[in-house]
């Protein structure tokens, strides 16, 4: 029987697996030359899928050591690799973040779900160590219904009613002998196509909800989070109450699946009905195989900042604009159009009161890090040329604001312990002031944990954001 075997690293890391590890049954006297072979087809077979986690393979030898060397990028999750002696997912990698977190489910839960993993139809992995909630996946499973619910598509059904006046195809005999014979003249039997709802998707979709609630009422000792999981789910039974709950039968769930002209919500609501019949969960929930899943970290963090901006909004008044829903965007007007390269500017956050500008830029790399531990002058010419190149890109935004005040602000990640320290210094940003004329531009470069809540580190920076405003 094959083991399977499960890596865990972290993002913008090298992760090592022995090549020896690939070598099944009993190991050769001089083994070094197969699992060389071996890990050459691991690395080429498995090209693709560690090409969509952003992730680089090699084959490292350093004279005494054979490994395969993966070099991951910000995306985090759980990929199934295939053995190169089976063809079968023997293998699997599970990426976590490099900077401490309250964990998946409590730091979903604290943005409010603004960003979720995204479940990948991939083999299932070998499951992990690593525990994940099973609210997580019902997480998933909710919106996608939700999403499915506000677009369901409607059917003509035939339908039989008594009218009052003729409509499609009439049962005239009827009408004589029955409604004629007893005066009921404006009851007129008629069969027609009507528009309605497909009742055998919102059945299924009934039977799914039934399932994720009995799941949910289980974890009720998670905290508010699923009782906020529980109140939505409950909130979608009622759009569906009127139908029985039916679990759908394999030859429906190709009918839906092959049905012509899907729309992406539409896929993912059933391969959400799917996981729960099923009864899948996540990859790293048990001993068992799970789903594979994917999340950006980028997209992550900007939301993490996302949540600290609208709570500081609460404090110091103003509104907010997200760049993820595209509500910041700047075009460029090329001249012609069709020259040029860059086509717009897209701040991730911007908070606007009175008249004063606050650009948020959120990321996610380790500048922060190496800024409070090594003098600029030391750093890393690549670290100072991408840091220059996150300041102009900022200083542009603010370019586009026509208020007396505009206040640019750099948002990196740091360490739980890094925090601590800035915070024991009262260093946890760093401001300068640039001239514009007659304007006024303050510039901020800031560190925040997601080791924490955002009341704790909010109550952090809201005498920033409240100085000279």
């Amino acid at each position: 029987m094959s083991k399977s075997i499960c890596i865990e690293g972290s993002d913008f890391s090298h992760i090592r697996l022995p090549a020896s590890d690939l070598i099944r049954g009993d190991k050769p006297r001089y083994p070094q030359q197969q699992a060389a072979r071996l890990a050459k087809q691991f690395v080429q077979q498995n090209r693709g899928i560690l090409h969509d986690f952003g992730v680089l393979a090699r084959v490292d030898y350093d004279g005494e050591r054979l490994d395969v060397v993966f070099e991951t990028s910000s995306k985090i999750g759980a990929l199934p690799l295939l053995s190169p002696t089976t063809g079968r997912p023997d293998y699997g990698l599970i990426i976590k973040p490099r900077f401490e977190w309250l964990g998946i489910g409590s730091m979903l839960a604290e943005m409010g779900w603004r960003v979720i993993p995204t479940p990948l139809r991939l083999p299932m992995l070998p499951g992990s160590e690593r525990k994940i909630p099973l609210w997580v996946l019902s997480t998933i499973i909710l919106f996608r219904i939700r999403d499915l619910l506000n677009s369901l598509d409607k059917r003509f059904e035939l339908t039989k009613a008594d009218l009052p006046a003729p409509r499609g195809t009439v049962d005239w005999q009827q009408y004589a002998t029955k409604q004629a014979s007893r005066a009921k003249l404006l009851e007129v039997p008629c069969q027609f196509p009507d528009l309605q709802n497909d009742l055998d998707l919102q059945a299924a979709i009934h039977f799914t909800l039934r399932k994720q609630l009995a799941s949910l009422n289980t974890q009720r000792q998670a905290g508010p989070l699923v009782m906020q999981l529980i109140d939505l789910c409950l909130n979608l039974l009622e759009k569906v109450r009127a139908v029985p709950p039916q679990q759908p039968s394999a030859n429906l769930l190709r009918a839906w699946v092959s049905r012509p002209l899907q729309s992406r919500i539409f896929r993912e609501g059933l391969q959400a009905m799917e996981w729960t019949i099923d009864n899948r969960g996540l990859a790293g929930l048990s001993d068992l195989r799970g789903l594979p899943w994917i999340l950006s970290m980028d997209s992550f963090f900007e939301a993490w900042v996302e949540t600290i901006v609208y709570r500081l909004t609460r404090h110091i008044g103003g509104t907010t604009r997200l760049g993820r829903k595209r509500e910041t965007i700047v075009p460029f007007q090329w001249e012609p159009p069709y020259t040029g390269s860059q086509r717009y500017l897209l701040p991730d956050v911007i908070l606007e009161r009175e008249n004063e500008t606050i650009i948020f830029d959120a990321k996610y790399k380790r500048h922060w890090e190496e800024l409070a531990l090594t003098q600029w002058y030391r750093l890393d010419e690549i670290i100072r040329s991408e840091h220059r190149h996150d300041l102009f890109q900022v200083l542009a935004y603010a370019a586009t604001k026509s208020t007396e005040k505009v206040t640019c602000c750099l948002v990196y990640p740091c360490l739980t312990k890094t925090w601590e320290s800035l915070q024991e210094r009262n260093r946890l940003y760093h401001q300068a002031d640039i001239p514009a004329g007659s304007r006024q531009i303050r510039f901020i470069l800031l560190a925040v944990p997601m080791s924490y809540h955002v009341d704790i580190v909010l109550k952090e920076l809201i005498p920033i954001f409240t100085t000279n405003l």
